[in-house]
């Protein structure tokens, strides 16, 4: 098949463009702007674009199919050109139905820990030699692609969002998947662009537990409760199963979280209590397809995280160096909750970046309040540039402290502030604990442990 990618630069985007092309396609892509990890792995797979910008001269007859990332507003030249000619189009997660809707699908969605959720599946899947075709939403270590689409295996592990499929498209992703089976790890509201209020974000999750299958494996996280209230409202337990989970039993010794599962027990290399609820939701999973307890935790033990989740970079007496993708409300919050638990006795130094059109909004900033108070040195982040090109009035410092109800917060507004925060805050024994979607402007992470 010939396929053509409009904003091919996307972190799922370029990962479908190159599995795709691993499966002997012939792919094409254009984009306004691509940056690293994209730009370089779409170099290697020789799919990168000779020039960046819009040509509709790229959109040819004879194509079978034009692919929709979320940056191919309406006037697209190459979208107008592919509608002008009728060629089937598509956005990213309707091509992935396309290609596993003979498979059985199974989509791990929630505010927050899907990614987690969906790299254990696979590491541990990979383990146990099962075949699976995935789409993860970062790098994961023992796979070298976010997508994998095979063509023969039984089952497809999808993380999928509540974000829209498309500019063309306003559906949620996760309802384009049709999924059989879902695990829901948690609600708290995000995407105030897209979803102006609380409930309106709440019912993209009441859609998707209406939207289930009869026989399908509902696996929620219970401890939440509002989402435990919709499965209990709109899922049927007389024809669906419901799988509700907290945290296992576990203990933390010699820095190593020791994990019980009915009647099982193993040492996992992932922190807090959140992963540990993330590690019972992929077990649950692994289980519908056929995992024993023990042979999950003997392969799960060798996981140590998808990309930039609780991702360490350093690790020394005096330093022990995390970066991590927080940055909504309740992610910041756990992340916290987990280097303090297992960093008891450490110097904690929480620096987070406010990155995202909702993180940067006025509205939604009080959602952050006490998100950093287990720190024992706290510090907010916000890039001029970032709020320029959003179009976003400036923050001040002063409605940073009042939002996150710190009056102790550093607020910090340039790369070098950031820099001479930490520098003033390091002891003789630290945690230094990096949140953000973004990038604090550029910062070389490593050089942080000079």
């Amino acid at each position: 098949m010939r396929l053509h990618f409009i904003a091919i630069g996307g972190s799922i985007m370029h990962g479908l463009a190159i599995a795709l092309k691993a499966a002997g396609h012939q792919v094409t892509g254009s984009d306004d702007q691509i940056f690293d990890p994209a730009r370089s792995r779409l170099a290697a797979h020789g799919l990168l674009p000779e020039t960046l910008g819009w040509d509709a001269g790229r959109i040819v007859p004879g194509l079978d199919g034009v692919i929709l990332g979320m940056h191919a507003f309406a006037d697209n030249p190459e979208l107008a050109r592919a509608k002008e000619l009728g060629l089937p189009m598509y956005s990213f997660p309707e091509y992935i139905y396309h290609h596993a809707r003979h498979q059985q699908r199974i989509v791990v969605t929630g505010s927050y820990g899907k990614t987690t959720v969906t790299a254990m599946i696979m590491h541990a899947l990979q383990q146990a030699g099962r075949k699976f075709d995935y789409l993860v939403g970062a790098q994961v270590p023992g796979f070298s692609n976010a997508v994998r689409l095979s063509g023969d295996a039984p089952v497809m592990i999808i993380e999928g969002d509540e974000y829209l499929a498309s500019k063309e498209d306003p559906r949620p992703k996760f309802l384009v998947y049709q999924p059989h089976s879902v695990v829901v790890t948690g609600i708290s509201w995000d995407h105030i662009n897209v979803f102006p209020s609380e409930a309106e974000y709440v019912r993209q999750f009441e859609l998707l537990i209406r939207s289930l299958p009869k026989a399908a494996d509902i696996v929620y996280c219970e401890p939440d409760k509002r989402l435990a209230a919709l499965v209990k409202a709109h899922a049927d337990p007389q024809s669906q199963y419901l799988h509700p989970y907290d945290a296992p039993s576990y203990r933390i010794r010699n820095g190593r979280y020791e994990v019980r599962l009915e009647g099982a027990k193993g040492a996992v290399s992932v922190i807090g209590q959140h992963n540990m609820l993330n590690l019972h939701a992929a077990w649950l999973v692994c289980k519908q397809l056929g995992m024993e307890a023990q042979a999950f935790l003997d392969a799960i033990a060798g996981f140590t995280g998808a990309g930039m989740r609780m991702e360490t970079l350093l690790s020394r007496e005096d330093l022990v160096l995390i970066r991590d993708y927080a940055h909504a409300p309740a992610k910041v919050e756990a992340t916290v909750e987990a280097a303090r638990e297992r960093y008891a006795k450490h110097n904690l130094i929480a620096c987070m970046e406010l990155h995202t059109f909702s993180s940067l909004s006025r509205e939604y900033l009080p959602m952050y309040k006490g998100t950093m108070r287990q720190a024992d040195r706290r510090l907010v982040f916000v890039d001029p540039h970032a709020v320029a090109q959003k179009r976003m009035q400036p923050l001040t410092a002063g409605e940073l402290r009042a939002a996150f109800g710190d009056p102790g917060l550093v607020c910090a507004f340039s790369q070098e502030e950031v820099l001479q925060f930490i520098r003033q805050s390091r002891t003789q024994r630290d945690v230094l604990l990096m949140m953000s979607s973004g990038s604090f402007s550029g910062l070389d992470f490593q050089a942080l442990g000079q």
